[in-house]
């Protein structure tokens, strides 16, 4: 049995992991990750249900430097940290995976993995970073329309060899709190996403295709034209006005033109 290192908290089965991560506030520290392999309830941007079969690892990451400035578009930086540590142990995939505003990792036009970040209620200053990803995933077996959920990939369909469970958290905690540690520099901290800005923009899957997002207020149809030093998604009207989008949900109008 490989031994699990001082920062994990392994749950056998947990409904939500986030929803853990949060009430058990006080017991976990910075740097701390929980994890199951089984998430029976667990949840997605704007309360959507997030399914979770067997295979998908899903894990919380526990931030306690980042500053509130710095927290508007970190679902991008930890979509980074993840591109980052999925390429080091799978080095065939250099350069396929991308960043879908605002929370979603892609390979090959399909959903590989999700972000959901949120903030500890009785903890103000801790971010709790929720991770996704499809490893040894079988999403059939849900028996659900697969483009309901992403029309999801897992990583057993491209690569023969999967690395385990603790390499997988490991890379990811670590590549996390470099992008803290980037973010709440105080040379930074007026500078959004700062110098993962370029990355982030290199990676971005949706840059010119035809959209509709629907945001709290409004459904608005556009061209995604990129995404601005504080992480929200510039959208270019039909009129050329450009328009800058905190949060909301997309859908590509031409799907078969996406990255």
């Amino acid at each position: 049995m490989i031994d699990r290192p001082k920062w994990l908290h392994w749950l056998n089965t947990c409904p939500s992991i986030n929803t853990w991560a949060i009430d058990h506030a006080a017991q976990l520290r910075a740097g701390d990750v929980v994890f199951t392999r089984r998430q029976t309830a667990g949840r997605g941007q704007h309360n959507r249900v997030w399914y979770a079969p067997s295979g998908v690892l899903t894990a919380s990451f526990i931030l306690d430097r980042l500053p509130v400035i710095q927290r508007t578009g970190f679902s991008l930086a930890a979509g980074l940290a993840v591109i980052y540590a999925v390429e080091d142990l799978l080095p065939d995939l250099q350069g396929q995976l991308r960043l879908k505003w605002p929370n979603d990792i892609w390979l090959q036009e399909r959903k590989l993995a999700g972000i959901l970040c949120e903030v500890s209620s009785s903890l103000s200053s801790r971010l709790i970073v929720g991770v996704g990803l499809n490893c040894n995933a079988d999403f059939s077996q849900l028996e659900i329309d697969q483009e309901t959920i992403g029309n999801p990939i897992s990583l057993h369909h491209i690569c023969p060899v999967i690395p385990d469970e603790i390499a997988f958290l490991t890379a990811i905690r670590n590549y996390l709190l470099q992008a803290e540690s980037v973010l709440s520099d105080r040379v930074e901290t007026h500078l959004g996403l700062g110098k993962l800005l370029p990355e982030i923009r290199r990676r971005d899957a949706i840059l010119g295709k035809s959209i509709a997002i629907q945001t709290a207020m409004e459904q608005a149809i556009g061209r995604a034209a990129g995404i601005d030093d504080q992480g929200r998604l510039l959208l270019e009207r039909s009129n050329q006005s450009v328009k800058p989008i905190v949060a909301g949900h997309i859908t590509l109008l031409n799907r078969c033109n996406a990255r």
